[in-house]
This record gives C-alpha cells, structure tokens and sequence, in this order.
C-alpha cells in the first residue's frame, strides 16, 4: 500500500507540495467543466523531478448521462482525455462516477450506467484501471445494491472506496470492505464523526470514529497493493490546524504501514 494525498493544484508547485510533505504518491480531482489547463507534459516532469508518483485521477460530479439516458459526448470525451493522461504519467487508476435520471426508470438508468462504463473501459482497455467512487455526489453506483449489478456484469470494474461515505450513509463499512474489497482499486483516508445518524465533522483520519487498523487488515487480507490518499475535509480543521492534522495523518498512517522516514 502506498501512502499519498489529494493534490491541492494539478501542476508542478502541487506535486513539489506533496513532496515536502514527505509523500512520494498524488492523487488529482480534475472536477472543472474546462480541463484544458492541464499540462501533461508539465505534470510529467514535475513528477520525474519531485519523484512523486501519480496514484489515481478522478473526475467528480459530472452529468455523464443525459436526460434521454444518452450519452453526454463532451463529458465522455474529457474522460477520455483523462484516461490518457494517466497513461502518459504511469497513473495506474481512473475514478468515475454516475448520475441518476430521475424521469428514467431504475433499469433503463442501470443500462445507461453500464453503457457508459463499457465505454470507458473499452477506451482504457488494457492500459488504465476503471473504478466508480463511493459517494453519492452526482452518482449512485455507490453502494452494495448498484455494486451487485453493475460491477458483478463489469467484472474488471473497481471501486474506489471511503468508508466515510458508507457510515454516512447509514451503512457498515467493515462488512462493505470484507465483502467487496477484492475490487477496490484506490483507497480515501477521510475521518468521520457520526453521532445518531447525523454527521457531525470529517476531522483527520485518525482522529475519528473509523477503526483504520481493522479496516487495513481487511485490505491486507484482500492483498490491497493501491494507494491510500488522505483527503482533507474537515469544516473545523483549517488553516494552521488544518496542516497540523494533515501531519497527524502523515504519521499515524505511516506507522500502521511501517514506513520509515
């Protein structure tokens, strides 16, 4: 398992961030309508220069699918456009995710989704791993109800998963991990505090209610080899603070991966 964050830019001063936080891995989260600005080739060297290694890319939030159950072309055509770039920079994992249509019935917005999944897959093939996130912005490919359909009918198709997202959403993240962590292919660390159902702050991963030390013992039972991000998302933990707890992160995780500085 390796150890990484969510880069805070997509360019070189985001990847000489990761590398004076004395993380060699990155994950980037390219949610804008206009992708344009990315520089692969700015990107590719920054990494060769920082020895960082780009862990996944990931796209948020997006419309994929249209009203009619179509589907949306400049969408597809940005993620195809992404798959590439995570060829060219050594990024082994894509994450994607799927809107629901609420004027379409469940089956014909299940046929969508695999639709436009095959499409990315087919794109990728061989070269970059698929997998949908967890959570719920803009996607209910979410949780063990789509993952029975969609993933038993993809069967390369991976999960990125983040347990904060299952206990928010009133589920068992323990039983998800044993039970669907064969097919996860990136890993977010983001704490959660839930107190009756409601949450209450997503303080630094190990400073929460998740037991991180079982749930890696589940990953290392399922043999995990991806990268576990951190994900900062914290109302309370800003500023000052906010790099105080990315630190804790930093060296609780380390320590349960036996990493030596």
């Amino acid at each position: 398992m390796n150890l990484g964050i969510i880069c805070p830019q997509h360019d070189a001063e985001g990847i000489k961030k990761i590398k004076e936080m004395g993380l060699s891995f990155a994950e980037f989260d390219i949610n804008a309508d206009d992708i344009s600005y990315l520089n692969i080739e700015e990107i590719k060297k920054a990494l060769v220069e920082y020895k960082v290694s780009l862990g996944a890319v990931g796209r948020w939030g997006r419309n994929r699918i249209e009203k009619d159950g179509s589907i949306n072309k400049k969408e597809q055509a940005d993620e195809f456009f992404l798959i590439d770039m995570c060829e060219k920079t050594g990024c082994p994992v894509y994450i994607t995710g799927i809107n629901y249509v609420e004027t379409l019935s469940y089956y014909e917005n299940i046929t969508s989704a695999i639709n436009y999944i095959n499409s990315l897959m087919a794109y990728a093939s061989a070269r970059v791993k698929i997998c949908v996130y967890n959570c719920h912005w803009n996607n209910y490919i979410d949780k063990p109800q789509e993952w029975n359909i969609v993933h038993d009918h993809i069967k390369e198709l991976g999960i990125k998963f983040d347990p904060s997202h299952t206990i928010n959403g009133g589920r068992d993240y323990m039983f998800e991990s044993v039970n669907y962590g064969n097919k996860f292919y990136h890993m977010h660390l983001k704490g959660t505090i839930n107190v009756n159902g409601n949450r209450v702050d997503d303080p630094p991963a190990g400073m929460d209610d998740i037991n991180w030390g079982a749930l890696l013992s589940v990953l290392r039972y399922h043999k995990y080899e991806g990268m576990l991000s951190i994900e900062p998302h914290s109302e309370t933990w800003q500023g000052e603070l906010g790099e105080k707890g990315v630190k804790f992160t930093i060296n609780y995780f380390k320590k349960m991966l036996f990493i030596e500085d």
